[in-house]
């Protein structure tokens, strides 16, 4: 199989680890991502990968991790946001707004000020589109730490949470939490962000985020079997990005790969087509098409 795996594949550490951060950020991303689309916050996971690239861009300005920055900058600009916008939709998007905005500005200056002061090069392609092959081995316990502490955080509050996005009222009258609810996906949002802009860069982080849970919603209308789903797609889209970014070195005679973010983006969007078409395909003549994907019920 020497077409699909180059030589040396699974001899060389930086992949094998690689492939290990890849998968469980892919995961944690895919099953943080089928609230976010249910709940009709992949605005505010936007805003978050601009927020955790500022942050990414002040921990590399300060001399410290860039996944520091990304998880640190994503937590505070989700704290600022579920806390200006409580719970009303409107509220929320003005504050993701705010919040969008003044992220814009400091990654500006913070890339600016890194890039005009440090003999470091690459620190924009880092921090924007990911490093992925440059993962210490000693990072994998972090990220693998971080993200059991985020899926137990989401199995902990996974039906008020369900329940809250399908209906804020309807929750409300069952004495849940909302906006506490709310405030702890937020932040576990935020970490799934932070995360996975190690792997593809904080500017598409939203591909693993939003893409497999939005493929799986179109075809499955079960949250077990969309989670499955979305975590099957993240993960495949993952692995596969850095089987094929290793490979594109290869392909040219410069010996200049191509970025794992690349593959993994359009093997995102690949799915997503595919699972439309799915759709499209199960539905019986004459039946109108689905604006929204559906949504699991609550007993």
């Amino acid at each position: 199989m020497h077409w699909i795996f180059e030589p040396g594949l699974w001899a060389n550490s930086s992949v094998r680890t690689a492939l290990a951060v890849g998968a469980i950020v892919a995961l944690v991303s895919s099953v943080v991502g089928v609230f976010t689309v249910l709940r009709g916050q992949t605005f505010a996971g936007h805003a978050l990968t601009d927020v955790a690239t500022a942050g990414g861009a002040g921990a590399v300005l300060a001399g410290v991790a860039p996944l520091l920055g990304f998880l640190g900058g994503g937590v505070l600009g989700a704290g600022v946001m579920e806390g200006v916008g409580v719970e009303r939709v409107r509220g929320r998007d003005v504050a993701t707004g705010v919040v969008l905005g003044a992220a814009f500005g400091l990654s500006a200056l913070f890339l600016y000020l890194s890039t005009s002061t440090s003999a470091t090069t690459g620190t924009t392609q880092l921090i924007l589109f990911g490093s992925i092959f440059t993962v210490s081995p000693s990072t994998l316990p972090v990220v693998a730490v971080l993200s059991g502490a985020v899926l137990l955080i989401v199995a902990s509050i996974a039906r008020p949470l369900l329940l809250s996005s399908l209906s804020a009222e309807l929750a409300a009258a069952r004495a849940i939490r909302v906006r506490a609810v709310g405030f702890a996906f937020v932040a576990v949002l935020a970490v799934s962000v932070g995360l996975s802009s190690i792997i593809i860069g904080s500017i598409l982080s939203t591909a693993l985020l939003i893409g497999p849970p939005a493929s799986a919603l179109k075809i499955v209308n079960r949250l077990g079997g969309a989670f499955v789903l979305a975590a099957a797609a993240g993960v495949a889209a993952a692995l596969s990005g850095v089987v094929l970014a290793y490979d594109s070195f290869y392909w040219f005679a410069s010996h200049r790969g191509l970025p794992v973010s690349f593959f993994v983006v359009v093997i995102v969007v690949l799915e997503f087509v595919a699972a439309s078409v799915a759709q499209r395909l199960r539905q019986r003549p004459g039946e109108p098409g689905r604006v929204e994907p559906p949504r699991p019920t609550v007993s």
